[in-house]
């Protein structure tokens, strides 16, 4: 692998441009290709304009140690914003800070500790806590896998939730100061200072191999050869992009990789209306937690930009793919009246600016982020096992460790690819 000098990266996600970064560095001649008019995939800036700030379409905080987002963040001299705020939540049937423990969840992380055998978090439910007493308990947890790891409980593993539930959680939670768009635009310009050719508006329909040789085909009509290819595509994609036999039979197994959908809600209002609602200080509001059709909501406190973001997700998300954007925004509205006990011209009358970006329905995602079945470990496997071929996988999706599904968990696949390419010779510069 090491002998290959020419590569072409399908994606210009932070999984491909790491990877085209890396190898870049290394003195390899990188073509970088990506289906949409701008870098970043899943990592969506919004014009500071239309909310005030670089809002997130996307991704949007940092979780955890993160190392290799925060050494490339340290490396370009990005900024940490820190997380606070106080969480309120309505599940209680009244607006309350969220304090209160759920009953059992002590012994439900003993059992989950217990786990021998994976299965999927629902039948692991049923198994373990079947019983009226654990009702609470049980939609707890249903509803963190839903709405945290846009999962289907019915799919999700067990293993995994403990894995990433009961990991040790170093460092501290943020945003990037100036929004992830900053942590792409440097990649970008990092591929290009090293020679690399980034070209946009490139939708890959065929990979052919021939002779040692791979040809990648784009919907346009132009085509581009190099030794090898790496595709950092989400794993919904790989079945639309025709391979060589070989590698059409490995990403065949990204069908036992959960990936699980997200409508995220931006609304820009022209005040912090809910800083003062029925006499309760909701000054320094971070999250808000209900049972409204949108449940979850957060602010940007400490910062007083007067927006809430709304997040729905998992399969629930998934039943309004055929709703307008019109349609979802509406339903936004709602959600907040039915939480703050406001009419819905309330609402409206303060709103400036809204988004509702369905992940599910937008052509080069097909969803937001990708969680672990009981059989993904050995999806993985295959898909990072090029066996002498001219095809590797890379992404979020391959991330083995406990934060799939993030930024993270992207950045280090493409490093770990480009070092798996170079045959662990590569000196990052990280």
């Amino acid at each position: 692998m090491v002998s290959h000098t020419k590569f072409v990266v399908v994606g210009a996600g932070a999984s491909g441009l790491m990877a085209a970064r890396e190898l870049a560095c290394a003195g390899k001649r990188v073509t970088i290709l990506e289906a949409r008019k701008r870098s970043g995939g899943r990592i969506y800036p919004l014009p500071t304009r239309e909310f005030g700030y670089p809002a997130e379409g996307g991704a949007e905080f940092i979780h955890g140690a993160a190392p290799v987002t925060r050494a490339l963040m340290r490396e370009a001299g990005i900024s940490l914003s820190s997380r606070g705020g106080t969480r309120w939540s309505t599940r209680t049937g009244a607006l309350s800070p969220t304090d209160s423990p759920v009953p059992h969840m002590g012994r439900f992380y003993r059992a989950l500790a217990e786990v021998k055998a994976d299965l999927p978090i629902a039948e692991f439910l049923d198994t373990h806590f079947a019983g009226r007493q654990y009702d609470e308990m049980r939609q707890s947890v249903t509803r963190t896998v839903e709405g945290y790891d846009a999962a289907d409980p019915r799919r999700a593993s067990t293993m995994a939730i403990r894995d990433e539930w009961l990991a040790r959680d170093d460092g501290e939670h943020g945003r990037i100061a100036k929004g992830h768009g900053e942590l792409i635009a440097y990649l970008s310009s990092e591929c290009r200072r090293l020679g690399a050719a980034l070209h946009l508006g490139m939708v890959v329909t065929a990979i052919d191999e021939a002779r040692g040789r791979i040809v990648v085909h784009c919907h346009n009509g132009a085509s581009f050869e190099a030794d090898a290819a790496i595709l950092t595509v989400p794993p919904p994609l790989l079945s639309e992009i025709a391979l060589p036999p070989a590698a059409h039979q490995r990403a065949a197994a990204a069908a036992d990789i959960g990936f699980g959908n997200v409508v995220k809600f931006l609304f820009r209002f022209t005040t912090k209306w809910w800083a003062d609602q029925g006499g309760r200080d909701l000054s320094d509001l971070s999250f808000l937690l209900s049972d409204a059709p949108v449940p979850t909501w957060w602010t940007q406190h400490p910062a007083e930009y007067p927006v809430l973001t709304g997040w729905f997700a998992g399969p629930k998300a998934d039943r309004v793919s055929s709703l307008t954007e019109a349609e979802l925004i509406e339903m936004g509205v709602a959600s907040l009246a039915e939480i703050f006990g406001l009419p819905l011209h309330r609402i409206r009358s303060n709103l400036l600016a809204t988004r509702a970006i369905n992940w599910g329905t937008d052509p080069f995602a097909r969803g937001a982020y990708s969680y672990a079945t009981p059989r993904t470990r050995h999806a993985q496997l295959v898909l990072k096992s090029p066996g002498g071929e001219a095809i590797f996988f890379s992404g979020e999706a391959l991330y083995a460790g406990p934060v799939m599904g993030t930024v993270e968990a992207a950045l280090a696949s493409g490093q770990e690819t480009a070092q798996t390419i170079l045959g662990g010779s590569l000196v990052t510069l990280l």
